[in-house]
C-alpha cells in the first residue's frame, strides 16, 4: 500500500482543535463554575490545582456521569438550521488515599488517582447558503494557478500495458507533489485547464452568469481523556501543596461535507462559457489519535480560616499524534463528460493518507481566591491565563518528509488551497513546521478565563450551589473578520473560528454520614463562525460562504461518592 508523505501538512486550525478548552468534572465542581483553584477537596480540583489534594482529611472514592444535550443552530442569509444530539459521558472517576504522618509540621501526605474527561469534541452542525457569490471550484483553480500546477502534475498516466506509470497522489519521480485538492478537483471536473498543458490557466465552474446555493454538514466526535496521578499534603495546616502527572489520550474524528448546486456552470469547457448545470458534494473524513503527558504544580495558602489563596501552573501537553484522512466527491452534470458513468472521485485511489507528528498545547497559569463566610457560605473565584499563540508542531519520531528520506527532496510550499506560503530559506531544512507555527501566532492569542462560584449550606447535610464562567475568544481579530488568508490542511477547506464561551451553572448536594450525592445543571453557550473555505482579503466583494453558529450544550451531571 502506497503511503503518501506529508500530503496533509498540518495547519494552525488543527492545533486548536486538539487544544480547545472545556469544563468537565464532578457535579460539585461544575455546579460552582469550575472555580476550585483555592478550595480543593474535590476529585476534579486535582486537574485544576493539584494542591487541592492536600486539603483531604479522609479517603474518598467517587464517580461522575454526564448527560450532554447539544443543540447547534446555523444562520446564513436568514436560512436557519438546527441539529440536536444527546450523549452520555463518563466525566470523572477516582480516589484519594490519606496517610496520617502524626506530625504537626506536616500532618498528612495524600495520594490520588483520577480519570477526568478534559474535553469533548462532540458536535454536529448543518446549514445552507441560499445564494452563493463564488464557488469552491474557483478557489481550487486559483490555488492551482498560484502553485503553477501543470496538467501533468494532476493527471494519472498509464503505460502501454495499462498499468499506472504516474500517480499524482504519490509521484514517483521525486519532483513536485501537487496539492491533493487540486488533483481531486481535476478528477471531478471542478477545474479545467486552458491554454498550454505545461503552463495552463485553470478555471473553476463559477462564471459571469453562474448562480446557485451551497450546503454543509459537519460532524465531530471524540474527546481528551486525562489520567492524573497526584501527590500532595499540607504544612502546619496553612500551606497545601500538590504535584500532578497527567497521562493524556486524545481521539478526534471529523466528517465534513460541502456541496454546491449551480446553474450556468462551466464544466470541462476551456472557453470559460457556462455550459452545464452542476450538482456536487465533497466529503472529507479525518481521524486523529494521540497520547501525551503533562505536569501540574500548585499551592494553596490559608492565612486565616476565612481566606484561601491558590496558584497553579499546568505545563503544555506534549502529544505524539497519528492521523488518517480521505476525501471523495460525487457529482452530476447536465452535459456528458468522458467518464460520466462513474460520477465519483476519491483521493489516493481510496487508500487512507497517513501522517505522524508531535504537537505541544498551550501552558496554563491560574490564580485563585476563596472566602468562607460564617459556617454556611463559600465564595470562590479563579482567573486563568492560557497562551494559544504558543501552540507548536514539531517533527515526530520516524517521519520521513522527503521522497529520498530527507528534507532536501521536498518542496516546502504549503499543499493547501490558499496561495502558497513559503518558509524562510534559512529554516527550510531545519524546521519544516516553521510556516505552520507562524500561522499559529497570526491566528491565535492568549485567552483569559474567569470562573466564580458559591455554595450555601442550607442544613448540615444539604447544600445549594451556583456558578458562572467566561472564556475569552482565542482568535485574533484579523483572522476572525476575514481580512487575512486562513491556511487549512489537505483537502479539508472548511474551518471554524470561535468567539467567547460562557457557562451558567447550578446544583445541589446531599451529604450522608459517609456517602454523598451531587447533581448539577450546566449550560454552555459558544458562538462561532463557519467558513466553507478561506475568504480572499484582496477581493472583499466575493467573500467565502460562511454561517454564524450558535452551539448550546445543556448538561445534567450526577456524582456519587463515599468517604471513609
Amino acid at each position: 500500500m502506497a503511503i503518501p508523505f506529508m500530503a496533509d501538512a498540518q495547519s494552525a486550525i488543527d492545533g486548536f482543535r486538539f487544544s480547545q478548552p472545556d469544563m468537565k468534572g464532578t457535579a460539585r465542581y461544575m455546579s460552582m463554575g469550575g472555580a476550585f483553584g483555592a478550595l480543593g477537596g474535590d476529585l476534579s480540583s486535582i486537574s485544576t490545582n493539584p494542591a487541592g489534594i492536600g486539603v483531604y482529611r479522609r479517603n474518598e472514592l467517587g464517580i461522575t456521569m454526564d448527560i450532554d444535550m447539544q443543540s447547534a443552530t446555523s444562520d446564513a442569509q436568514g436560512a436557519k438550521n438546527t441539529q440536536n444530539q444527546t450523549k452520555v459521558l463518563l466525566n470523572n472517576v477516582g480516589g484519594v488515599s490519606t496517610w496520617n504522618l502524626m506530625n504537626s509540621v506536616m500532618p498528612n501526605i495524600n495520594i490520588g488517582f483520577t480519570y477526568n474527561r478534559a474535553a469533548s469534541f462532540n458536535a454536529h452542525y448543518v446549514g445552507s447558503i441560499p445564494e452563493l457569490s463564488n464557488s469552491l471550484t474557483n478557489y481550487i483553480a486559483g490555488v492551482s494557478n498560484n502553485e503553477g500546477i501543470t496538467v501533468g502534475d494532476v493527471s494519472t498516466r498509464f503505460d502501454k500495458d495499462g498499468y499506472v506509470s504516474f500517480d499524482p497522489y504519490n509521484p514517483n519521480d521525486g519532483g513536485y507533489a501537487a496539492p491533493w485538492l487540486s488533483i481531486l478537483g481535476y478528477d471531478s471536473y471542478f477545474i479545467t485547464p486552458t491554454g498550454d498543458d505545461d503552463q495552463p490557466n485553470w478555471i473553476g465552474q463559477w462564471g459571469a452568469t453562474t448562480f446557485g446555493s451551497g450546503a454543509f454538514d459537519v460532524l465531530t466526535t471524540g474527546g481528551v481523556n486525562e489520567y492524573n496521578i497526584a501527590v500532595g499534603g499540607n504544612i502546619a495546616n496553612k500551606v497545601f501543596w500538590g504535584v500532578d502527572f497527567g497521562i493524556v489520550d486524545m481521539n478526534y474524528s471529523m466528517s465534513a461535507i460541502w456541496g454546491e448546486n449551480l446553474r450556468n456552470a462551466v464544466v470541462d469547457n476551456p472557453s470559460g462559457k457556462p455550459n452545464s448545470g452542476s450538482m456536487w458534494k465533497m466529503t472529507n473524513t479525518y481521524n486523529a489519535s494521540g497520547t501525551g503527558y503533562n505536569v501540574k504544580v500548585g499551592v494553596i495558602y490559608r492565612p486565616i480560616q476565612e481566606l484561601r489563596l491558590g496558584l497553579s501552573f499546568a505545563s503544555p501537553t506534549w502529544y505524539s499524534i497519528n492521523e488518517s484522512y480521505l476525501a471523495s466527491t460525487n457529482y452530476q452534470y447536465s452535459i456528458d463528460i468522458p467518464d460520466m458513468s462513474q460520477n465519483r472521485a476519491v483521493t489516493n485511489g481510496g487508500e487512507w493518507g497517513l501522517n505522524s507528528y508531535n504537537f505541544r498545547t498551550p501552558w496554563r497559569l491560574t490564580a485563585s481566591a476563596a472566602g468562607v463566610i460564617g459556617r454556611n457560605l463559600i465564595v470562590s473565584a479563579d482567573f486563568e491565563w492560557q497562551r494559544y499563540d504558543k501552540m507548536r508542531f514539531y517533527n515526530g519520531g520516524g517521519n520521513s518528509y522527503g521522497y529520498g528520506g530527507g528534507f532536501d527532496d521536498w518542496d516546502w510550499t504549503y499543499p493547501y488551497y490558499a496561495p502558497a506560503q513559503k518558509p524562510s530559506p534559512a529554516l527550510i531544512n531545519s524546521d519544516p513546521w516553521y510556516a505552520t507555527n507562524a500561522d499559529i501566532e497570526d491566528y491565535y492569542k492568549s485567552t483569559t478565563s474567569i470562573r466564580v462560584g458559591a455554595e450555601y449550606r442550607v442544613t448540615p447535610r444539604f447544600s445549594v450551589r451556583a456558578g458562572y464562567a467566561h472564556v475569552s475568544s482565542p482568535v485574533r481579530k484579523d483572522a476572525k473578520n476575514g481580512s487575512m488568508l486562513i491556511y487549512t490542511s489537505g483537502t479539508m477547506p472548511n474551518y471554524r473560528m470561535d468567539n467567547s464561551t460562557n457557562y451558567i451553572t447550578c446544583g445541589l448536594g446531599y451529604n450522608f454520614d459517609h456517602f454523598y450525592i451531587d447533581a448539577a445543571y450546566v449550560n454552555k453557550h459558544l458562538s462561532s463562525e463557519y467558513h466553507a473555505y478561506t475568504p480572499d482579503p484582496a477581493n472583499q466583494l466575493i467573500p467565502s460562504p460562511s454561517a454564524k453558529l450558535s452551539l448550546n450544550n445543556s448538561q445534567i451531571v450526577l456524582t456519587a461518592g463515599v468517604r471513609f
